[in-house]
């Protein structure tokens, strides 16, 4: 498949980044002249093939969701504005295409795969944050918080960029600590789909598959939670993260269809 080809493509080695690749935010031109000329072409071809293959596919798609529980009074297909979502890794290329122009905040990290990923998603309207984990963690959950202020979803892949696989990093933890918004679980299970062989176990959706998107119940976490309280509230969020992907498993070979707007 052209799509896998193209996932397959963002493996090419580059130029280890240095602090200052880090610390700053570079526009495109610069950015490439960390990579090497394959990764350039590269960066010039993936993400428009990626994000035609992306909307041709996610428009035979067929969604529904459920809630754990009551839903936000204000919610209609997701959480009240500026609320943090986790998700897992496995499950981005769906949640990719759902979520595209409404208003949602992501953390890409400054590596090849990261530059790949930001030309893929800045097409499809989400609001890029340069960071990860392990590089640029500190700055990079500041502009999260400032995305959260403005209405947007904080948006994070919970075991991303890099594993291990279903293993949540804190991250949203100590974001919903500073922002006080709550933090929201959810999976998209396809009923059909092809499985990567990938740390991730990345899912791609077959054409007219069915999706199911399960919600958690929210996790409020105080703006005084001591180390202790965030452990508990990590573990809170692993097991809401993993009831969402069995839950959504689960309906998705039983529910009957009830299509979203999207």
């Amino acid at each position: 498949m052209p799509f896998i080809f193209a996932l397959r493509v963002a493996a090419l080695p580059g130029r280890p980044l240095t602090a200052m690749d880090e610390g700053t935010k570079l526009p495109a031109e610069a950015a490439e002249a960390r990579f090497s000329l394959k990764q350039r072409i590269a960066l010039r071809v993936i993400p428009w093939l990626v994000r035609t293959l992306l909307l041709l596919l996610g428009h035979t798609l067929r969604f529904e969701h459920s809630w754990d529980g009551d839903p936000p009074s204000s919610a209609g297909i997701g959480p009240p504005a500026g609320a943090i979502v986790a998700f897992w890794h496995a499950c981005i290329l769906s949640a990719t295409y759902y979520f595209r122009a409404q208003k949602v905040a992501i953390m890409v990290s400054r590596s090849f795969d990261g530059e790949l990923i930001t030309r893929v998603v800045d097409r499809l309207g989400y609001r890029v944050v340069r960071g990860s984990s392990s590089r640029g963690a500190a700055r990079a959950l500041r502009e999260m918080h400032d995305q959260a202020g403005q209405g947007a979803y904080a948006s994070f892949t919970a075991d991303g960029p890099k594993g291990p696989r279903f293993i949540a990093k804190p991250g949203p933890v100590l974001l919903a600590r500073h922002t006080q918004q709550p933090i929201y679980c959810f999976h998209l299970a396809p009923l059909h789909a092809w499985q990567l062989n990938t740390w991730d176990g990345l899912l791609i959706p077959k054409p007219f598959s069915k999706v199911h998107l399960r919600w958690s119940k929210p996790i409020e976490v105080p703006a005084d939670a001591g180390h202790e309280q965030l452990q508990a509230f990590h573990a809170q969020m692993q097991a809401a993260l993993d009831t969402a992907r069995l839950e959504a498993e689960r309906r998705v070979q039983a529910a009957p269809i009830n299509p979203s707007a999207h």
